[in-house]
Parts: structure tokens; C-alpha cells; sequence
């Protein structure tokens, strides 16, 4: 297994350790953050989403530039995304930090865009992410670190940065998901 590979696969272990901290009392009380109070156990665990989060651009960066790109990453690396997106998200709603309707929505969103993939990967066809798809990702990432950090830095200047990222990721995921279908309907009609 190739450097990139193990950083994708260090990204999907960094996800259950995530989850615990996340989730899991265990009473380390609290702490104040450029102005927002939080769990400390809410700041390590947004520590640790931030740090799995710029794997993947380490492990893409570094596949492509030393041309270690492999099948089996460019499997597991979205996988990878997705699954640590998809439990900051739910951790998110459990939390009371967001609402449940957006979450489906971008969770439904990342299976159809998968599923359609696997379809055209299929009939041959490879649907290499696109510039909204990538926008979308950023949007994600900083929504899910601001919300899961309780809004610190903004909280001073009475910004609700988190909230107001959900709702951009939100936008830019319906977005890019209808541009990857429109974009590769045919494909998708002419699959058998």
C-alpha cells in the first residue's frame, strides 16, 4: 500500500476516535475559545475532524504529484470523505448543532452521486469530481469545523459562521449534485 493510501486509510481510523470524543462524557469539562465556551472534548474532537479533513488534500496532492494514483485510492478516497462528512453530520444534528432536513439532504445527495457513479464506472466511464463538487466539499468542511469549534472567532464579532456555511454547503451540494446528473445524463440513460 502506497503513502496516499495509507493517509486515506488513516483518515477512516481517525473517524470512530472522532466519533467517541465527540460522543462520550467523559468529563473533561469545559473551555472558552476566542469567546465560545464549549466541551473541551467538542474542541479536540474538532481538532481531529480538521486534521482528518486536510488528509485529504495531503493524500491527493501527494498521489498526484509523485503519480502514486491507484485504483484502489480512487476508491477509497471518496469513501473516506464521505464517511467522515457523513458522521460529523449526524454527530452535528445529535448535538443540536444542526437541523436534520439539511444533513438528510446532503447525505442523500452523496449516495446518489456515488450510485451514480458506480453506474457509469459500469458501462466504462469514469465522473471525475467537478469545480461545484469541490466548492461543495470546502463548504462542508468549513460548516462541520465551525459548528463542531461553537462558532469560536466569530462568536466575538456575532457571526453565526457555522450556520451560515451549512446553508452555502447545502446550496453548492443540490447544485453540483443536479450538474452531475444533467451533465452525465446521457451516460445514465444509455446505461444498461
Amino acid at each position: 500500500m502506497n503513502i496516499p493510501n495509507r493517509i486515506t486509510v488513516s483518515r477512516i481510523l481517525l473517524i470512530p476516535i472522532f466519533m467517541v470524543i465527540m460522543l462520550v462524557d467523559f468529563g473533561w469539562g469545559t473551555m472558552t475559545l476566542f469567546g465560545a465556551e464549549m466541551p473541551v472534548s467538542h474542541f479536540i474532537g474538532g481538532l481531529i475532524f480538521i486534521v482528518a479533513s486536510l488528509t485529504d488534500w495531503v493524500d491527493g496532492y501527494y498521489a498526484r504529484k509523485y503519480n502514486l494514483v491507484t485504483t484502489f485510492g480512487k476508491f477509497l478516497d471518496p469513501l473516506a470523505d464521505k464517511l467522515l462528512v457523513s458522521a460529523a453530520l449526524i454527530i452535528l444534528v445529535e448535538l443540536g448543532f444542526a437541523a436534520s432536513w439539511i444533513v438528510i439532504i446532503i447525505i442523500s445527495r452523496e449516495f446518489a452521486v456515488t450510485g451514480l457513479r458506480l453506474v457509469l464506472a459500469g458501462e466504462g466511464e469514469v465522473v471525475a469530481a467537478g469545480s461545484l463538487g469541490k466548492i461543495k466539499t470546502t463548504a462542508q468542511i468549513l460548516a462541520i469545523s465551525a459548528l463542531l469549534l461553537h462558532d469560536a472567532i466569530f462568536v466575538l464579532v456575532g457571526v453565526p459562521f457555522g450556520e451560515i456555511m451549512l446553508y452555502i454547503a447545502l446550496i453548492f451540494t443540490v447544485w453540483s449534485g443536479w450538474d452531475y446528473f444533467y451533465a452525465n445524463r446521457k451516460g445514465l440513460m444509455a446505461s444498461k
